[in-house]
Parts: C-alpha cells; sequence; structure tokens
C-alpha cells in the first residue's frame, strides 16, 4: 500500500513515539522513509532557528540511524520556515519526494486547546492530498499513577490490592 513514507519529527517527547510508529509501519509495507525535521525560525531572531544545525542534523541523523537499524531504508531532510510555514513545508517534501503517505507525532492536548484545531497535523492534512498517518501521543503519567505491585514487593510478603 505505502511504498515511501515522509516522516515528519520535531524535538518534542512525541518523537521517539512517531519514529517507532513509521518503523512499524515500513516494516510491515516494506516501505522506504525520509524523516524530515523542519527547523523553525525564531520570531524576532533575525534569521536564528529553534535548534542550531548541529541539533537540527543529529535529530534527523538519529532518526534515520534508528529507522536503519531496524532494517528500513531511510534518508534524512532539513528545512527551515517560519512557524506558519511548517505544514507548507511537510506537504511540499512529501510532494517533492513522490511519498505515498505523511507520518506525524501528536501530543495530548487537552480541554480548550483541542478545540482550536489549529495544530502541524491538521494543517498538512488541509495541505497535502496524501493520508497523513498519526502517530499515538506519547503517555503521561501523574505522580498519582502507580504500577501493580507483586507480592515481593510487599513487606514480609503481605499481597497488594490485585490479589
Amino acid at each position: 500500500m505505502f511504498q515511501r513514507l515522509l516522516v515528519a519529527i520535531d524535538d518534542s517527547a512525541a518523537n521517539p513515539v512517531t519514529v517507532s510508529f513509521a518503523i512499524a509501519i515500513a516494516r510491515r509495507e516494506a516501505a522506504a522513509v525520509q524523516v524530515l525535521y523542519v527547523n523553525q525560525f525564531v520570531v524576532g531572531g533575525r534569521g536564528h532557528t529553534l535548534s542550531s544545525e548541529a541539533e537540527a542534523d543529529q535529530l534527523v541523523s538519529g532518526a534515520v540511524a534508528e529507522l536503519t537499524a531496524s532494517g528500513v531504508e531511510a534518508t534524512g531532510a532539513l528545512r527551515r520556515a517560519t512557524c506558519f510555514g511548517v505544514a507548507t513545508r511537510i506537504a511540499e517534501s512529501a510532494a517533492e519526494w513522490s511519498a505515498d503517505a505523511i507520518v506525524v507525532g501528536s501530543k495530548r492536548r487537552r480541554k480548550l486547546r483541542r478545540l482550536g484545531g489549529q495544530g502541524i497535523r491538521e494543517q498538512v492534512t488541509k495541505l497535502s492530498d496524501l493520508p497523513v498517518l498519526t502517530a499515538p501521543a506519547p503517555l503521561r503519567m501523574t505522580g498519582r499513577a502507580q504500577f501493580p505491585r507483586t507480592a515481593a514487593t510487599y513487606p514480609q510478603g503481605l499481597v497488594g490490592p490485585a490479589s
């Protein structure tokens, strides 16, 4: 179904999940992957970007290395854009590379922030005719969340609520 995937990454906590998701799809479909990082210009920064060239290159090469280590044919690309042009750069890069689909990461948006629907994923979906696959958002564990304990972790062999 998909022979060429464009995987758009960023420097957020969603990046590892996005790469893992892309590995799973690419291995299943025997697809080639191009990893894309769009380095945003800082507003009022006179040409400075959010990540240095070395940081951006490290992000892309790390993702490419992870894909390659998993047996996926992968290349990388860097682009620059203003905060308003990130989605356009992703859609353009997918068209230039003749991608069959675009993979983007997801962040867990809460309450009113999700109502706007103005995230990169939504913008890319509007700008491209290609399917946009969204990787699951990384899980966030609060301080109250606890993993089930086994009998060995309780003192004196007492059993927890799970048993």
